[in-house]
C-alpha cells in the first residue's frame, strides 16, 4: 500500500528548500560583496579555506571578480585562492578523521550528501587518495571529497599532494581565462566551469596514459 505524504509535511518540506535557497544566495552576495572592499585577498583566503571543509559557496565566485577588477593580479589570487583551499582541505581531512560523529556527519545531513559521500568513500577504497586529484576539479563539492578522505584514513602525503594539484590547476585555469580574455568569458566559465574542469582532467589522465606507453 502506498501512503501520500500530508500536504503540510509537503508544505514544510517546500518552505525548507525556499530557506535553503535564500540562504544560498545571501551567502553568494555576501562573499561576492568583498571584491568591491580592500580584504577581497584576505576574504579570498578565508573563504577558499571554509569551502574546502564547511562553506556552500566556492571560491571561484570571489576568485571571478577579483580577476576582472585587477586583472594584473589573476596569478596572485590564484596563488592565494590554491593555498587556502589546501589548507582547507587537510582541515577537512582532520574532520573527518577524528570528529566525524561529532562535526562531519551533521556537515554531511545539513547538506543532504549522505549518498555522495557514501559513493566517495567507495572510490577511495577503491583508488585511494588519487581520487583527490581528480576530485579537486570536480563540481563536486570538494568538502566531501576531505571529509571522505580523512574519515577513510588515506594517506595523507598523497591527499596533500593530490590537493596541491588539483587545487591550483583548477584556480589557475580560471585566471588564466579571465585574464587572457577578460569579462567576456566570465558567464562562460560561470556555466560550464565543471564541463571545463572535467575535459581538463580527461586531458591530463590521456596525458599520463600517454607517457606511460611512449616512455
Amino acid at each position: 500500500m502506498h501512503f501520500r505524504s500530508p500536504s503540510w509535511t509537503i508544505r514544510l518540506e517546500k518552505e525548507g528548500l525556499k530557506g535553503l535557497m535564500r540562504l544560498h544566495r545571501y551567502l553568494y552576495d555576501w562573499v561576492l560583496h568583498w571584491s568591491r572592499t580592500p580584504y577581497g585577498s584576505l576574504a579570498l583566503f578565508l573563504i577558499a579555506v571554509a569551502e574546502s571543509s564547511f562553506f556552500p559557496i566556492p571560491p571561484d565566485v570571489l576568485l571571478i571578480a577579483l580577476c576582472l577588477a585587477t586583472p594584473l593580479r589573476s596569478f596572485s589570487f590564484a596563488l592565494i585562492c590554491s593555498i587556502g583551499s589546501v589548507l582547507g582541505g587537510l582541515i577537512g581531512y582532520l574532520i573527518g578523521f577524528s570528529f566525524f560523529e561529532l562535526i562531519a556527519e551533521p556537515i554531511i545531513n545539513f547538506y543532504r550528501y549522505q549518498n555522495v559521500y557514501a559513493r566517495i568513500s567507495e572510490l577511495y577504497n577503491r583508488y585511494n587518495a588519487w581520487v583527490v586529484g581528480i576530485a579537486g576539479f570536480t563540481p563536486i563539492p570538494y568538502k566531501i571529497f576531505t571529509i571522505a578522505g580523512g574519515a577513510c584514513k588515506i594517506n595523507l602525503v598523497v591527499f596533500t599532494l593530490a590537493s596541491i594539484i588539483s587545487r591550483s590547476a583548477r584556480f589557475y585555469l580560471v585566471s588564466f581565462l579571465l585574464w587572457r580574455f577578460g569579462s567576456p568569458i566570465r558567464n562562460f566559465i560561470e556555466k560550464y566551469l565543471g564541463w571545463l574542469s572535467i575535459l581538463f582532467v580527461f586531458i591530463l589522465v590521456l596525458s599520463f596514459i600517454l607517457l606511460r606507453y611512449l616512455l
